[in-house]
């Protein structure tokens, strides 16, 4: 198969890209876009920057795992990517370098090293392959998410922030080694489904989205209630609500256009304190 060609990217400015969303997104219709690729592009790079840099603050940054990824609006087959080897805290827009589906860098990183995660492609790139309809996807090692992951359960509707997932997070069970593998990823991909999120058993949490924001907001929020949950039966037995309530409660918390509006208040602190990761 030959190699496909890479044709440059136009330059972005390095202005950063706001997106006032207009009332009648609220009910949680179609998310808005930026006016055109070259600033939607951007607009993804930025909150996929930011996206690094709260994992950072929230010690999801064990070591070399963990990656976000953010599919490219142009080329569908193409996702943004951090390289390895350089601290969540420290990544910047220049950073992100663009990845094809057969794990070739199409557009490396301004300053950092050209290297690519081999499980951040196997698992990715699976994920997009699978979920057209999916932006973005996120994964680490955080703590409570490998504390509950190794309980090998779904999460109950303990509440109103967990009853986001009722119904719409699955289970990992045949965890292997590190995932190097693209048929590993594809078995991710199956086993996540249509859902917003999968517990990777033995491993961490990964969540997805029809947005940076949403995909970044939904990892919080599951680490969260793996967190709450934990803690919760440690104290006693638990008392889930009815799956009515819960279903009722997960269509008012877990819309995509929730996880934008969810992750704009970190967006506001993280591009206020770090101006840097604009760079």
């Amino acid at each position: 198969m030959n190699a496909p060609v890479a044709h440059p990217l136009p330059k972005a400015h390095p202005a950063k890209i706001e997106t006032v969303l207009p009332e009648r997104f609220m009910g949680g219709g179609a998310l808005p876009a930026q006016p055109t690729v070259e600033l939607e592009r951007l607009y993804r790079k930025q909150r996929l920057a930011a996206g690094y840099r709260l994992f950072a603050r929230n010690g999801f940054d064990m070591g070399g795992a963990g990656h976000i990824t953010a599919r490219d609006p142009e080329r569908a087959d193409h996702f943004w990517v951090n390289p390895a080897g350089v601290h969540f805290s420290r990544i910047r827009v220049s950073d992100l370098m663009l990845v094809n589906h057969e794990g070739e860098i199409v557009q490396p990183p301004a300053q950092a090293a050209p290297r690519l995660n081999r499980a951040a492609f196997a698992i990715h790139s699976e994920l997009h392959k699978a979920r057209p309809d999916v932006i973005a996807a996120a994964h680490s090692h955080s703590l409570y998410g490998k504390a509950w992951s190794a309980l090998g359960q779904l999460l109950e509707p303990l509440t109103q922030d967990s009853a986001a997932f009722f119904d719409d997070h699955s289970i990992f069970t045949e965890f292997s080694g590190v995932v190097l593998d693209t048929s590993e990823g594809r078995k991710i991909a199956e086993a996540l489904g249509h859902r917003k999120a999968v517990i990777l058993q033995n491993h961490g949490i990964l969540t997805v989205g029809q947005s940076v924001e949403a995909a970044v907001w939904r990892y919080l929020a599951l680490e969260n209630a793996c967190q709450v949950q934990l803690l919760a039966q440690a104290a006693g037995p638990t008392r889930p609500m009815p799956d009515d309530v819960a279903r009722h409660t997960a269509g008012q918390m877990g819309s995509e256009i929730g996880g934008v509006f969810s992750f704009q208040p970190y967006w506001d602190v993280v591009s206020e304190e770090e101006p840097d990761l604009f760079d």
